[in-house]
């Protein structure tokens, strides 16, 4: 078998882990190992049913096309008949054979036993009242230098310490406690995880990279998702969730500036008239990003459909090459895991992203009058080089002017329409 093209521009994956073993018998589609991409893990499914022979240790790094196992289709495929007359060959024989090691075994544990017995064994200490107490001598002495009597072996008679035992005796220079499990472990970053890593020290290194933030008061989505969720969901089979206003909120925004939905490239700045939204999952390798495709064609229900879609099959590991590239702009969601504020980093080619974070309830001005309000803090990290100041400050205040108006902003005043009621 030879390792095919997981997608467009990868050259090599790494052997992530076998699913069987070396000798055993495979069948054809039965998933043989996980191997991973600069973007992403995959199951390497048999090619036919056989005896399989592994080419490839884990750990290594294999070049698509290059053979990782051998598959011999002529093997037969083991059954438990002859596994069962295997088992009961011998008979007698068998029997009569671990009859006398059981013996053997028994005859050797007995005189184990007697040799302990008649081994010497150490004298015990007498233990009486004055074990471990110091003389009035040597009380003194251990007193003047801060020795503890129970941290002194006593060598007097019945355990006494002596005046020479607290002479002797040196008193503690207060050393750090270290009796718990110090332990290590050392393990290698997957593929995956090396790309992401690379990415990332790119990003920071390659762009001039801004942070810009701000607040929603997110009040009126609240009320809208009281409202609507439960007939959302029961017509549609997915939640309402925050994902679809900030994805719709982002679209109409990209349309205000054009420049944050354009990337760099070389000496030419690339700007797109779709918008596809990536959108940060956390999968069980790590960091995925898949794509929301033309985000500016789906209503609420396509994007949540969408959503969550990407969501169960980056999680179940399904997730495919194709699903991850491209993207003109990120969506990173922080709060889910109680990030109050943070300053995400631009996932490269692409010119901006942006972070949503935990919803807390702050105290916020309305009319003149203190009130409670649902607020999430924003963030915009984007490339300096082609989105100017004003640029993303008022990117990310369109963010927010939609997050708190949806219903005119997002919805065209008519709620029901939008979400397909």
């Amino acid at each position: 078998m030879k390792v095919p093209s997981p997608g467009e521009s990868i050259t090599e994956v790494e052997i992530a882990e076998w699913l069987v073993e070396d000798g055993d018998y495979v069948e054809k589609d039965q998933a043989i190992a996980e191997v991973d991409s600069d973007k992403a893990t995959l199951e390497l499914p048999a090619e036919a049913s056989g005896t399989i022979t592994l080419k490839a240790e884990v750990g290594d790094a294999v070049d698509v096309g290059a053979i990782v196992c051998l598959i011999d289709t002529s093997a037969e495929k083991p059954g438990g008949a002859s596994e069962a007359a295997s088992s009961s060959s011998g008979g007698d024989e068998g029997s009569s054979s671990n009859a006398e090691k059981d013996l053997d075994e028994q005859k050797a544990q007995k005189e184990k036993k007697e040799d302990s017995e008649k081994a010497p064994q150490p004298k015990q200490a007498k233990e009486t009242y004055a074990s471990g107490v110091a003389s009035p001598a040597a009380k003194k002495i251990l007193s003047e230098k801060g020795v503890d009597a129970s941290s002194v072996s006593g060598t007097g008679r019945d355990g006494r310490i002596t005046k020479s035992d607290a002479m002797e005796a040196k008193p503690s220079m207060g050393s750090p406690v270290t009796g718990g499990n110090r332990g290590e472990s050392r393990s290698k970053l997957s593929m995956l995880r090396r790309k992401v890593a690379e990415r990332l020290v790119s990003a920071k290194n390659e762009t001039a990279m801004l942070t810009t933030f701000n607040e929603v008061d997110m009040s009126a989505i609240f009320e809208l998702r009281k409202q609507y969720k439960e007939d959302f969901k029961e017509r549609h089979g997915v939640s309402l969730g925050f994902m679809s206003f900030f994805t719709k909120a982002v679209v109409r925004a990209l349309e205000l500036y054009p420049s944050v939905n354009s990337m760099i490239d070389g000496k030419e700045m690339i700007s797109y008239d779709f918008c596809d939204i990536s959108i940060a999952v956390s999968g069980p390798k790590g960091l995925m990003v898949p794509v929301i495709r033309n985000a500016e064609n789906l209503s609420f229900r396509g994007v949540e459909s969408e959503v969550k879609r990407l969501a169960i099959r980056a999680r179940e590991g399904e997730i495919t090459v194709d699903e991850m590239t491209g993207g003109t702009f990120t969506i990173t969601n922080g709060g889910v895991f109680g990030s109050m504020l943070s300053t995400p980093i631009i996932n490269p080619p692409q010119s901006a992203i942006l972070g949503m974070h935990n919803i807390v309830e702050r105290p916020v001005a309305r009319d003149g009058a203190i009130a409670i309000a649902p607020v999430m803090y924003v963030a915009l990290s984007y490339d300096h080089r082609i989105i100017d100041g004003k640029e993303s400050v008022g990117f990310l205040v369109a963010i927010k002017e939609a997050l708190e108006s949806p219903e005119e902003l997002l919805m065209d005043n008519d709620v029901k329409k939008a979400l397909e009621m």
